[in-house]
């Protein structure tokens, strides 16, 4: 069983992606053969993704199937306890209000379009992460303390100082109406008292990270091409930093929905 800072870094790179995470959660309700984990999973770099969480000793192989080993079953059951302590009571958190859109600014990556800054109050501070299962491409930053959300061109950040941001707006009545929804889920939930339980988020394929990459296979990063960064991104093999062309304005909103991605990996 993993116990040395190795082996628990072996546990915590195979635990790091939303793919194998989704084939644990699969292998708990019963062994299954490799074409049923390819099949619920997808078949995409499924050897590979496979073999890390054997390295580290969570499932187990055999002629064409895959199990979880005992410790990934004890893994799993430790898991979901400590996510049953962390429900979060809301009872005392109050409901929010949008109390101004401060400003209406050009987006840097597209003039047509906006970026707006915007107020909430009471600000949401710490409990900014509960609120991370009610969006299905929302990721809480704890470097930041804010909640980061991601929905077509539109990313909107919730900051628990209570400031908002949102690019790719289309015009201020579009930022009026998406601030709005914004307050009614956050709300909702508020008023039942309890957040929805932890989510798995939603799946992210090399393919959606290359169409975001500057797809000019400069090899600046070290790779023979974007798609092979791609795959080193989603293995973690690879930061985005390393893709140092990312960094001229011409791909600043490319990098800001590539950190967005990345952050599901």
């Amino acid at each position: 069983m993993p116990g040395n800072p190795n082996e628990i870094k072996l546990v915590n790179n195979a635990m790091s992606n939303v793919t194998r995470r989704k084939i644990m959660n699969f292998l708990s309700t019963g062994d299954k053969s490799t074409e049923e984990v390819g099949g619920e999973v997808g078949k995409s770099m499924l050897d590979f993704h496979l073999k890390l969480l054997q390295q580290a000793s969570l499932i187990e192989m055999g002629e064409g199937t895959v199990k979880l080993s005992e410790y990934g079953r004890n893994f799993l059951k430790e898991k979901e306890e400590k996510s049953m302590d962390k429900t979060a009571d809301l009872s005392q958190v109050k409901s929010i209000d949008v109390t101004e859109v401060r400003q209406l600014l050009p987006c840097i990556a597209d003039s047509s379009k906006f970026r707006v800054i915007a107020n909430i109050a009471p600000p949401l501070g710490g409990t900014l992460k509960v609120f991370e299962p009610l969006f299905p491409r929302g990721k809480y930053s704890d470097k930041i303390n804010a909640l980061i959300i991601q929905k077509g061109e539109i990313i909107t950040t919730i900051y628990g100082t209570g400031k908002v941001t949102m690019t790719m707006i289309k015009s201020e009545g579009e930022a009026k109406e998406s601030l709005q929804n914004l307050k009614s889920t956050i709300n909702d939930a508020i008023v039942k008292g309890v957040a929805p339980a932890p989510r798995e988020k939603v799946r992210v394929e090399p393919m959606e990270i290359y169409k975001y990459l500057p797809q000019t296979n400069c090899g600046k990063c070290g790779e023979q091409s974007c798609y092979t960064f791609a795959i080193k991104l989603m293995s973690g093999e690879a930061s985005l930093e390393k893709c140092t062309p990312l960094k001229e304005s011409q791909y600043a909103l490319n990098q800001e929905h590539l950190q967005v991605l990345t952050a599901y990996i």
